[in-house]
């Protein structure tokens, strides 16, 4: 079941990306700073607004649905951890140790 919910997700953020950049700009897009006008020949000037701004609704929605039930997997699987649990706790020193006397230097025999 995650499979297949972590597939559609994959292939939703494709869909969204493909979705966004045929998109057109508010004021002019890529191919109207060349002087054309290509990207609104295809569709018409109104239908490829509607139907690419439906599509995205629709896509979004399809993302943060699978977004929000791929995170309640994960969170039901995983429980909750703290990020210490696998750290050994090493004992704490709370007194130094005795500081040792400097040995004498000796003096050397004539």
């Amino acid at each position: 079941m995650i499979y297949l919910v972590t597939t559609i997700h994959i292939l939703v953020c494709f869909f969204i990306i493909i979705v966004v950049l045929l998109q057109s700009g508010k004021s002019g897009d890529i191919s109207a700073a060349f002087g054309g006008q290509g990207s609104q020949t295809a569709f018409g000037p109104r239908g490829a607004a509607s139907a690419l701004s439906k599509a995205t609704t629709w896509s979004a929605v399809a993302f943060m649905i699978t977004s929000i039930t791929l995170s309640v997997y994960a969170a039901k699987r995983s429980g909750p951890t703290s990020v210490l649990q696998g750290v050994k706790s090493q004992a704490v020193k709370t007194q130094p140790a005795p500081a040792q006397k400097p040995a004498t230097p000796t003096t050397p025999q004539k």
